[in-house]
Formats: C-alpha cells, structure tokens, sequence
C-alpha cells in the first residue's frame, strides 16, 4: 500500500543515503489501539524533533506499520490514507517530513473478505521494508529499524537491518543514541 509523503517520484541512485524504517503506532504515536483518526492521534514524545533530526542527518525516513483494523473491519484504508496525510501536514508545519509510508490492511484472521490473507508485508514479515528498498536508493549501511513489538525486530532481521526497540520516553532521545552510536562506527 504505497503512499508517498511527499515526493511521487523517488530520486536518482546517484543519492544513496541510509534510511530510517520506523513503526506508527507506539513509536511516532502513543498507541491506543486502532489509531485511525486525528482525534484519536497524540505523538510520541519527541516524535517530530526525531523525524526532522534524521531528515538533517540525510536519513530516508519511512513509516512502516500494520493496519490489521482494515481486516476487522474496525476502519477502512481511506481512513489509513488521510490519517497519513495529516501526519505529513503535521510534520511539515514542523519542518520535518517522511519520505514514504508503507502500511498493511490484511490480516489472517480479518472478518472483512477482502483484507483476510496472509501478507509477506505484514510485520514480522519484511515485505513493506523490501518494497520501500526496492523503490527508493536505500543505502543498506547505516539503515535501521525502529518498533515498539518483537515483530518489528524480527521483520528488521528479516530485512538482514539492525533492529532498535523504543520501549517509551523520548524518541528523539532513542534516535539520537542509534545515530550517536552509529557515528561511532564511522556511519553517518
């Protein structure tokens, strides 16, 4: 399910950069279940100052997320959509910006027809991860995961990336301490 955030067109490979995979809901927003609407969003603590770091810093910055409430018929992906689009809103009131966004709607065990499958983009599988290098000049070092769930890791191993749990508290905190650390194994 691509949806870019800004720009429809990824650019050439001559600008290779590391990218940033971070999960929604729990990460970028306090998870409350089943976020699909603006009334329902709050960002994490630090959330928009750790996007526009990695936007400075030369990071590709994506969002990754499962959307099983499309499966259980709880919302519909127009509303995954526009949600989406507001965050982008958001973050550029605040000069930040993700590059893209990659959600998955089904779910095995979904009550909605349509959405009731098994996904190769459903974490813990690493189907949005690939689907994001496929289409965009990712370089692989220095790239890296953010979840807030086991299978946010697991889908990052999958992805043969480094896999970084944010378990709360500030996430710019959390991404200055990845990036700090990998700026000490001479990444950038």
């Amino acid at each position: 399910m691509p949806l870019p955030a800004s720009s429809s067109d990824a650019p050439t490979a001559a600008a290779r950069r590391p990218a940033a995979f971070l999960d929604r809901d729990g990460v970028l927003n306090v998870d409350r279940g089943y976020v699909c609407r603006q009334a329902e969003f709050e960002w994490v603590e630090g959330a928009i100052d750790a996007v526009r770091l990695l936007n400075q810093r030369g990071y590709h910055v994506f969002l990754i997320t499962n959307q099983s409430g499309v499966a259980r018929g709880y919302y519909g992906e127009a509303e995954v959509r526009a949600l989406h689009r507001w965050m982008g809103e958001e973050l550029a009131r605040h000069g930040a910006r993700l590059d893209d966004v990659r959600y998955c709607p089904y779910h095995p065990d979904g009550v909605v027809a349509d959405y009731r499958r098994v996904s190769d983009w459903r974490k813990p599988a690493p189907g949005m991860i690939l689907d994001l290098m496929a289409h965009w000049p990712v370089e692989r070092a220095g790239s890296f995961v953010v979840g807030d769930t086991p299978t946010d890791l697991e889908a990052a191993a999958a992805a043969c990336l480094p896999g970084h749990l944010f378990t709360g508290g500030s996430l710019l905190e959390r991404i200055r301490g990845i990036l700090d650390r990998d700026a000490g194994d001479g990444r950038p």
